[in-house]
This record gives structure tokens, C-alpha cells and sequence, in this order.
């Protein structure tokens, strides 16, 4: 009798792999998704949707909703927290105020006809207003502008077109719009069960990884992709067992499904995105408060260094306030001519927008008495130079930076 031969297991389709990375990965940059602004993107989401409902469930513990106009994915997170909140197109954050008219918007929008008036709307909004005790004044150009801010966000996100009129001089000038309204995309944008809520807690309130199977991978898997830098001092004992086991293996599961290359330390691991798209921070970047940032970070270090402190033997390192601000001083010194004029005239200015560039990735924490500098802030090693380039105004200096 005779054995055929063991047929050969069938290569990894890369094609495959490459169009569902892309997929996850436009669904962790855009977590709503519909036809008229991510046509391309929602088509590869729904060319995949089962692969992609089992990589966010089992892997990250996140729900992904897949209908024929739109995909939501909706992100459980970490915690309650105001670092990654919305921003004004002016790149000014969401004040409490604008935030309240929103969800005053979005609650007359339940009611609201397919295409609506903007001063239908904003007689809903007034009417959603009084049913929830909120005083609202919308003949003030303060809340007509905070109103304005929460349309072109809804705008923004798709629950809201513009169909005709001038919704960008609502404000100042009472002009009318006609909007067309999403029914489909308004009823996913919340992710809170508003239905089981019963106080703004419970509206607040994170869904906590369960501690059986899966919760210690889903809980730092969730971590890595929120907030780049792991530190393992912030996870539960379980969680670093967890992590010291596996952590080489989660290399080729990021790299995989989300195309991100983990940076292993002892302290914990850095995300690393080679194409850039999938942060709302980017670090290092062009702009004259995130190149003070780096020259801030790396002065921090040197100062640690020189101290005696060892940034491989512990993940934080305290640094006093007063310190740090002489840091600042001498690196404003050394490269003010190379920050842009509102920052060269502001030191405070270019110095507070530094420190909130680097809490922002997760480098530094800051509290009362000073600041904790990450041990992962020994990697960035910038060498700086002033360049001289020409423009329409004459010959300017800047400050360029390559990140060793």
C-alpha cells in the first residue's frame, strides 16, 4: 500500500492580512465609519467583518457594529478621563459648556425630522434644555457659539450634512442652514446604554475587564493600543504575570492585526506606529511646542542622568517643579530663536504647552510638587541644529530636529 505524500500547509495569505490590518486600523482611527466620507475604508470593514469582530472581542474586548451604510466600533477605554476629548477646529478642547449643548443637541436630534432648519434645531435644543433643568441662553453669542461648536462636530462625525445655507456664520450672523440628519449614525454615536443609565455616574461609568479568561490580555492589550506607553507599575499583579509571560508573543499579535511594533523595556513596552496615523498626539513632530518638548524631555533626562538617578533600574523618576523649570529655562536659552514669536516672547507659554505635549503621550505625569519623568523618555535622543531657510518674508531660522 502506498501513502501520498503530507500535502504542505497553505502559505498565510499576506494580501489578506495586510487588507484586515487596514481595516482594524481605520476602525481604531475612526471608531465611526459611513459611506459618504470612508467609502473605501467601510467596504474593507465589511469585506472582513467576522475576522474583525473576533480580532476587537477576543483581543481588546471592544464591540464592533457593521450595518450596510456605516461601522461602529465602540471603544470601552481605560477610565474617565479628559485627555482625549473633543476638539474645536481651532484645536481648542471641548469646554464643560459645549459639552452640555452637545448632549442637548443630540437629544433634540432624537426627535428631530430627516432634514431640519438649524433654528428648528436650535428651538429643540431649548426645549431639550428646559426638560433637563439647564439653563440655557442662546440669544447670547457666548452659548450660540458654543452651540455652533457642537453642530460642526456632529458635522464632523457625520450625524449631520449640510445641505444649503451658511452653518459657519450661524453664530455672529443668525444665518440659516438646512441639515440633513443621520438617523443611522445618531443612533450609534453614544456608546453608553443610555436606556440602563440613570445618573451621569452610570453614563461615566467604565466597563471593567472581567478577571476570568482573557481579562488580564484584554485589559494590557487595551492599554498598549489607548496609551502607547505600558508601564508595568500601573497593572495589577495578575496582569504583570500575564505580561511577563507574553509579551514577546504580543510583538507579532500588534504587529499582525493593528500594524503596530512593540518596543519592549523593563519597565513596560512602547507602541510604535511606523505610518503615523494612528495617534491624535504626534511625538516627535513639526511645531514649535513639540520641538521644545523634545529638547525639554531630553534635557529632563540628562538632568536625571547626571544626578545619579538610573532610568533603567525604575519606570519613573521624580523630578521637582523647581528643577524642571530651570530645565526649561536653559533649553528656552539655548534655542529661542528657533521657536515661533508668540513662544519666543512667552516663555511660560512655550514651557506649560511642552509639558502638556509630553502628558499627553504618556512620557510625564505632573503633580503638585513637580514632575515624573518615564524611564521610555531615555529613548529619544534629538540632535538639534538651527537651520536658515528662505521664504516671501526674507531668510528665517528654525529649529529642526532628527530623533536618534
Amino acid at each position: 500500500m502506498t501513502t501520498s505524500p503530507e500535502r504542505p500547509s497553505a502559505a498565510p495569505d499576506l494580501l489578506a492580512e495586510a487588507d484586515v490590518r487596514n481595516a482594524a486600523r481605520s476602525l481604531l482611527g475612526t471608531p465611526l465609519l459611513h459611506a459618504d466620507a470612508n467609502a473605501d475604508a467601510l467596504a474593507r470593514v465589511r469585506r472582513h467583518q467576522d475576522e474583525l469582530t473576533r480580532v476587537f472581542a477576543d483581543g481588546l474586548g471592544y464591540r464592533l457594529l457593521v450595518e450596510p451604510g456605516l461601522a461602529r466600533l465602540f471603544k470601552t477605554g481605560l477610565d474617565v478621563d479628559a485627555s482625549r476629548g473633543l476638539r474645536r477646529r481651532n484645536d481648542a478642547p471641548f469646554t464643560p459648556r459645549r459639552y452640555a449643548l452637545l448632549a442637548l443637541t443630540l437629544a433634540a436630534l432624537t426627535q428631530a425630522r430627516r432634514q431640519v432648519m438649524v433654528d428648528e434645531l436650535v428651538a429643540a435644543v431649548r426645549s431639550a434644555a428646559v426638560d433637563a433643568d439647564i439653563d440655557v441662553d442662546l440669544d447670547s453669542i457666548h452659548e450660540r457659539r458654543a452651540l455652533h461648536s457642537a453642530l460642526v462636530a456632529l458635522v464632523d462625525l457625520g450625524v449631520l450634512t449640510e445641505r444649503d445655507g451658511d452653518l459657519e456664520h450661524w453664530a455672529e450672523r443668525r444665518t440659516e442652514s438646512l441639515l440633513d440628519v443621520h438617523r443611522d449614525r445618531l443612533a450609534v454615536l453614544v456608546a453608553a446604554p443610555l436606556g440602563r443609565c440613570e445618573s451621569p455616574e452610570e453614563v461615566l461609568a467604565v466597563t471593567s475587564v472581567p478577571s476570568a479568561a482573557g481579562g488580564a490580555r484584554v485589559a494590557v492589550r487595551r492599554r498598549l493600543a489607548e496609551q502607547p506607553v505600558l508601564s508595568v507599575d500601573d497593572l495589577t499583579e495578575e496582569q504583570r504575570g500575564w505580561w511577563r509571560r507574553n509579551r514577546e508573543r504580543e510583538r507579532e499579535w500588534f504587529r499582525r492585526y493593528l500594524g503596530l511594533e512593540l518596543e519592549l523595556r523593563a519597565e513596560g513596552a512602547v507602541a510604535i506606529d511606523p505610518g503615523g496615523e494612528l495617534t491624535d498626539v504626534s511625538f516627535p513632530a513639526a511645531g514649535s511646542a513639540k520641538h521644545f518638548a523634545l529638547l525639554l524631555l531630553s534635557q529632563l533626562v540628562d538632568d536625571l542622568r547626571a544626578s545619579g538617578v538610573d532610568l533603567d533600574g525604575s519606570t519613573w523618576a521624580r523630578v521637582a517643579a523647581s528643577t524642571a523649570r530651570r530645565a526649561g529655562d536653559r533649553v528656552f536659552a539655548a534655542w529661542q530663536r528657533g521657536l515661533r514669536k508668540a513662544h519666543r516672547e512667552n516663555p511660560d507659554m512655550v514651557y506649560g504647552e511642552a509639558l502638556d505635549v509630553l502628558t499627553a503621550v504618556g512620557l510625564v505625569r505632573r503633580d503638585p510638587g513637580g514632575l515624573w519623568v518615564h524611564a521610555s523618555a531615555a529613548r529619544y535622543a534629538p540632535h538639534p541644529e538651527f537651520v536658515t531657510t528662505s521664504g516671501t518674508s526674507g531668510e528665517r531660522s528654525l529649529l529642526e530636529e532628527d530623533n536618534a
